[in-house]
């Protein structure tokens, strides 16, 4: 037999080893439906699908086979690694929060690279299997391999659209992903274009004349501080330096469970009602604090070169005065270069409003501590490298409950410099009077201290109550908002943050209440929820977790050695 009419066998092994990388959803679908007719259903559409991609690899065009192998391994690699790192179905919004977060592309790479790695040996299968030229023999008519992916990628993606995103699990990847892009490419181009609108409101003179701050940590768990638990590391607030009015606002719902949307909502104000309409069409902060006559710095402590993050663009970006960076800076040390930009700013003599994004403590954790910094052990093995990207955990894990000790000690250790550190350089330099400085995070962290499986910490499709669990502090206003911090203790959100930034910058109170919502010293009770579907779509409705103490696990004891 001459090679080329040995590749129609060699093609089709190669597609089944592809899609046999499948096999931990369709097995997760298939006990899910058990004997029903739905698994009937389920097993025609994947055999419908299976199809569509042989008939993909024997088209005879050059051009469009690899066109499909090209389109279909991406797709299969994308699903592929988010399954194999949250051992959960991707649904069509964590289809949208990755591709909103590709900035934080090389930081997964190091946290999940040995999923991504057996997601990429799939892919590749079936980008080798599809491309590969088809023998002289024609097994399946020309018109069936032209016209077969094409009906199969409608039929999945109208299946989606009418289901609201949902019903893909356990279906091949490559098919989900595609059918995700082109529902995504669809509704993009339907959008009508939404222009962004001035400010509208007046305002007045704020009762406090100094600095307004708003501080964005990054992936802190709320419970893992001092403030909010007594087994928490050390943040620097619990004790802060005489005539520091520090309010805490205990456990907080943040607006979602990742950066992108957090951040997004916070810059622009979304309401719980309203949020992608007011995020799309209404001014951000930075607008409202210009129109206010403060000066705008946004210190930017993740991103180099002036690279954007978390949907800034360039309209956003001329309603910023100062726009810092750390290119030059080890990763290590830019929280503690944010903490000097900000105490620079904070005695100049100018009002200003200040943004800041730091770079916290989003994985992967190892190495974002000095070596000198090490409080809790046993942990991760640190990477001597100054470079986030090139950071690697020794183990997938998957291995189970001592990696994820090992992982949390290294969490803390992270927590306690870029926190602690953070808190303790600015309360001893800064001048604080006057000033108003709120610091929460972008969103909390699942260290799996229930011993739940995955490698994911936030971002996941089923959320628990810990990846929404912030901490929320305000830092000065003399006892105002002590006494609002104490009814608000536990039981505040992310929503109420840009009401009162509005209010502080002195606007009127009632008409920023109207537009925007309550603000932290309102006595009106707050959901305390956080939103676990975020790009809610194709009719579908945002998805409220609670976020109550309760419901957060407790930060280990027995994880270190000896208590620090």
């Amino acid at each position: 037999m001459r090679a080329t009419e040995a590749r129609t066998p060699v093609k089709s092994v190669l597609l089944l080893l592809g899609l046999a990388f499948d096999y931990p959803e369709i097995g997760a679908r298939v006990a899910a439906l058990g004997p029903s007719p739905q698994l009937l259903i389920y097993a025609g559409l994947y055999a419908l699908l299976a199809a569509a991609l042989w008939c993909a690899a024997f088209v005879r065009s050059p051009l469009l086979r690899w066109g499909w192998a090209s389109i279909l391994a991406l797709a299969a690699l994308l699903v592929g690694s988010f399954q194999a790192a949250t051992a959960d179905a991707m649904s069509y919004d964590a289809f949208i929060t990755m591709i909103h977060s590709a900035g934080f592309a090389g930081d997964a790479m190091a946290q999940h690279g040995r999923s991504i790695a057996r997601a990429a040996a799939g892919a590749l299968l079936l980008f080798v299997g599809i491309g590969l030229k088809p023998g002289p023999r024609r097994p399946v008519p020309r018109a069936a391999t032209l016209a077969a992916p094409l009906a199969g990628l409608a039929i999945l993606s109208a299946m989606l659209f009418v289901r609201g995103g949902e019903g893909a699990r356990g279906l091949p990847v490559a098919w989900t992903g595609t059918a995700y892009a082109a529902l995504y490419s669809i509704e993009a181009a339907a959008l009508p274009a939404l222009s962004r609108q001035p400010v509208r409101l007046d305002p007045g003179r704020p009762a406090d004349d100094g600095d307004i701050v708003l501080i964005v940590d990054e992936s802190i768990a709320g419970r893992y501080l001092d403030i909010n638990d007594p087994a928490g590391v050390r943040s620097g607030l619990a004790a802060p330096p005489p005539g520091v009015a520090v309010g805490n606002f205990g456990i907080a719902a943040s607006i979602t469970h990742c950066s992108y949307g957090s951040n997004l909502t916070l810059r622009y104000g979304g309401t719980r009602d309203a949020y992608q309409q007011v995020n799309a069409v209404m001014p951000s902060i930075f607008a409202y604090a210009r129109q206010a006559g403060y000066s705008t710095t946004y210190i930017d402590a993740q991103r180099v070169g002036g690279e954007y993050q978390n949907g800034m663009d360039d309209a956003e970006r001329r309603d910023i005065d100062h726009f810092v960076q750390f290119g030059d800076t080890p990763v290590v040390e830019r929280d503690m270069a944010a903490a000097d930009a900000l105490i620079a700013l904070l005695g100049n003599a100018r009002r200003d409003f200040i943004l800041i994004n730091k770079m916290g403590a989003h994985f992967p954790v190892a190495g974002k501590y000095p070596a000198d910094a090490q409080i809790y052990a046993p942990a991760l093995p640190r990477d001597e490298t100054a470079l986030v990207t090139e950071m690697r955990l020794p183990e997938n894990l998957y291995s189970g409950a001592e990696r994820w000790r090992l992982y949390r000690n290294a969490y803390r250790n992270t927590v306690a410099w870029t926190v602690g550190g953070f808190f303790d350089r600015l309360f001893a330099r800064a001048r604080l009077d006057g000033a108003l400085i709120v610091y929460t995070a972008d969103h909390g962290q699942n260290l799996h201290e229930r011993g739940d499986r995955g490698t994911t910490t936030h971002c996941s499709s089923s959320p628990a109550a810990e990846e929404g669990a912030v901490p929320l502090v305000v830092i000065g206003g003399s006892g105002r908002w002590t006494a609002a911090a104490k009814r608000g203790f536990d039981a505040s959100s992310h929503y109420r943050i840009f009401p009162t930034l509005l209010a502080a910058m002195g606007y009127d109170p009632r008409a920023v209440r109207a537009r925007y919502g309550e603000g932290l010293d309102s006595p009106h009770p707050d959901p305390a929820t956080f939103n676990a579907l975020f790009n809610a779509r194709l009719g579908r409705q945002p998805q409220w977790v609670p976020v109550r103490r309760a419901l957060v696990a407790r930060p280990p004891r027995g994880d270190y050695a000896a208590a620090p």
